[in-house]
Order: structure tokens, then C-alpha cells, then sequence
């Protein structure tokens, strides 16, 4: 799985989660038996750009810690057979990051991989709307991260 970062923040934590990050998304492939050479980006922003893109895209007028754009969920996406495939971005509120780590009691490495993973597994199609959903979503993301980092 090839995992663009980007960093539209001045917090250099962006590279720092690189390897953590490849670790989840082939234990993620493993456990969802997926074997597609996938690509996808990850993009740190602020609270403002956050709340900028949930308000414009979801119209929600609020920050929020993660955003999925899953490719698999826009039917006008028109995609061209080629080699990898694209999963989409996900996009992660740095502040959410330090503050949730805090209000948790864990790390912000574990945050911010528990970020990663959750909107990893809505790029590959889960969701947590119904209790049924969010059970098994929030089972595969323990199943996931407790191997790569701890509690």
C-alpha cells in the first residue's frame, strides 16, 4: 500500500506516523483480505480546515478529528483500470490529535494511528451508523491497532 502524506500544518508530526501508518494499512489488507496494490493520501490539517471541509462537503459547521473521501463512494468517478488502486484521503485535525490523546489517556501516536485506521476502514467501505456496523468497525480497528501500537 503506498500512503501519500501531506502536511498542511506547521506540527511535524505528519512523517512521524509514516511507518506506523504502512503497518496498520498492511495489517488492515491482511485482516480484510484485501490484495490490491492500494494508494491513498493522508492529509494533517488544522481545526479550521477540518471544520472548512465538514461544513462545505458534509455540511456539518463544526471541526471533527477525521474525514474519508472514499473514490468507491463517488459513482460520477470514472475509474481507468491502472496498476494501483486508489482508495481516497483521509484528512486528520492535528489538534484532535494532542487533545483526544489527552482526554483518552493514551499517546498521541496511538491517536493519531487510531485516526489513521478508522478512516482507513471507511475508504475500504465500513461505517458506523448502525449499532451493528459500528460494533464491527470499531472490533476490526482494536483487531488492527492493538498490533502495532499500544493502549
Amino acid at each position: 500500500m503506498e500512503i501519500i502524506i501531506v502536511n498542511e500544518t506547521e506540527n511535524e508530526m505528519a512523517q512521524t506516523y509514516a511507518d506506523d501508518f504502512a503497518r496498520i494499512g498492511r495489517r488492515a489488507c491482511e485482516i480484510l483480505r484485501k490484495d490490491k496494490p492500494y494508494v491513498m493520501s493522508v492529509v494533517f490539517v488544522t481545526p479550521e480546515k477540518i471544520h472548512e471541509i465538514n461544513r462545505d462537503y458534509r455540511q456539518i459547521d463544526r471541526p471533527t478529528d477525521v474525514i474519508s473521501f472514499a473514490l468507491q463512494d463517488d459513482s460520477s468517478n470514472i475509474l481507468i483500470e491502472e496498476e494501483e488502486e486508489e482508495l481516497g484521503d483521509i484528512f486528520i485535525n492535528v489538534q484532535a490529535v494532542a487533545d483526544q490523546a489527552k482526554e483518552y489517556g493514551h499517546s498521541q501516536r496511538r491517536e493519531a494511528c487510531f485516526l489513521f485506521c478508522h478512516g482507513l476502514l471507511h475508504l475500504f467501505g465500513y461505517d458506523h451508523m448502525t449499532e451493528e456496523e459500528e460494533k464491527v468497525m470499531f472490533g476490526l480497528q482494536d483487531e488492527i491497532l492493538d498490533e502495532v501500537v499500544a493502549r
